[in-house]
């Protein structure tokens, strides 16, 4: 497993089920809400800081996640995709990766063809158990509850950079 973890050059997110809760809210005007963990996005700010790539894949279309990706300062973001094989593709090519050098955390089936390809997986606690079976780490965090947070924290431990921020 740590040679795994030690080649991780880049992380993939999906949104619904893991930066938020899966729950998709209404307002009286029929606009669409979603709350999104604070801690989630520091995790992103730190693996910028340490240069890592970042990027984001989902497959609904969403001004908020939109709004929340530019926010966060993604270097890659693409929203409303079926396929999300093909965009992880992209997201290689872009920044000239190979699948061994990227993480990708996501929670349901239309996350399975970019999970069985890349080099180090994780899911929520709340996955269903077809997705569990498929990943190297499980969180103990629910999606929305700062899942992608404990997934970066256990990278950069694990490649002994999270102790930069101690200092």
């Amino acid at each position: 497993m740590d040679i795994k973890i030690q080649r991780i050059k880049a992380i993939i997110t999906d949104v619904d089920g893991v930066l938020t809760d899966g729950g998709i809210y209404y307002n009286s005007a029929g606009e669409e809400t979603k709350k999104f963990n604070a801690k989630d996005g520091m995790a992103v700010t730190m693996l910028q800081q340490l240069n890592f790539k970042t990027g984001l894949i989902t497959g609904r279309h969403s001004e908020m996640v939109i709004h929340r990706a530019k926010e966060l300062h993604f270097d890659f973001h693409v929203h409303g995709v079926r396929n999300k094989q093909a965009h992880f593709e992209d997201f290689k090519q872009k920044f000239h990766l190979k699948n061994s050098d990227i993480a990708y955390i996501g929670d349901d089936i239309n996350d399975l063809k970019v999970l069985r390809q890349c080099g180090l997986k994780a899911c929520p606690a709340d996955a269903p158990a077809y997705i569990q079976k498929e990943v190297d780490y499980i969180t103990q965090k629910k999606g929305g509850e700062g899942a992608f947070r404990e997934f970066v924290d256990w990278i950069l431990e694990s490649q002994r950079l999270l102790e930069v921020f101690f200092k």
